[in-house]
């Protein structure tokens, strides 16, 4: 059984529990606080922390320190494709029947002033991870610089568009002690879990969406160690086997010489006997 996140929980603790992400299982996973990676374990994972309680959320540094905490670090964004990912897995924060609307998000995009020389604002802006990616997905007349450094991902579903078209999912700097909701980025998993529910679909392999639920924690782990150890076992049983059959056969042997044994007394017995008669 799945234990889903409870956004309460944030940030003290996280739950280790991995949800591999497909199209048919986001409309009914809460993917809030969950870690979402890639069926193939060769791309990032991802884990979206979002609160509904506005008092909750947090400033970029610590929303920064809260990823790199749990092994992550605040979403970088590599290209048009991983925005798109990102896109997906938002949209599903804004069903109907989740609760769930309104709230940027902070990714790992900003100015901090070290080492920086003067030049066009824009430039200036780098990932906390320490990725080159210059891909950038600003909305119109944005970055504004000034006291602004820190990057969010609009997450603004119910505003109407702006002079520059939708906010949704634009990219804007913002003061770094405003609140807001985080996104956080991983490694790929070091190794592959053992899936439950529906198989990876082979006809698909380029599919970044087709992905399945798995779990982790010790009974995937004892499987790798037990599997191994199974060859050694049976050469211990049937080497018992063999000395208990040897013993057996020992003692067998035993028991046909005790009868010889008490003959041999009895007819001598007898012989005294009858020489104490004449």
């Amino acid at each position: 059984m799945f234990k889903l996140r409870k956004e309460e929980d944030f940030p003290e603790k996280w739950d280790p529990l991995c949800l591999v992400w497909s199209e048919t299982l986001l409309s009914s996973i809460d993917l809030t606080g969950q870690k979402v990676c890639f069926a193939d374990f060769k791309h990032p994972c991802y884990k979206i922390a979002y609160f509904q309680d506005l008092s909750s959320r947090v400033g970029f540094q610590e929303a920064r320190q809260a990823c790199e905490s749990d092994g992550g670090a605040l979403l970088s964004l590599e290209s048009e494709t991983e925005q798109k990912l990102i896109e997906s897995m938002l949209q599903n924060l804004t069903k109907p029947d989740t609760g769930i609307s309104d709230g940027d998000f902070w990714i790992g995009l900003w100015r901090n002033g070290e080492g920086q020389t003067s030049g066009a604002c824009p430039n200036l802006y780098k990932w906390s991870d320490g990725s080159s990616s210059q891909y950038r997905n600003w909305y119109t007349d944005e970055p504004s610089c000034g006291s602004e450094a820190c990057v969010v991902m609009y997450h603004q579903p119910t505003a109407n568009p702006g002079l520059g078209g939708p906010y949704l999912y634009q990219w804007n700097d913002d003061r770094c002690n405003m609140k807001h909701n985080f996104i956080c980025k991983y490694e790929p998993e070091s190794f592959p879990t053992i899936p439950a529910g529906k198989p990876f679909d082979a006809s698909k392999p380029e599919d970044p969406y087709h992905i399945v639920v798995t779990e982790t924690g010790i009974i995937p782990n004892l499987i790798y160690v037990v599997i191994p150890t199974i060859p050694l076992l049976l050469l211990i049983l049937v080497a018992f086997g063999t000395c208990c059959f040897q013993m057996l056969h020992k003692s067998k042997g035993r028991t046909k010489a005790s009868p010889n044994q008490s003959t041999l007394w009895i007819s001598k017995s007898n012989k005294k006997e009858s020489i104490m008669e004449i």
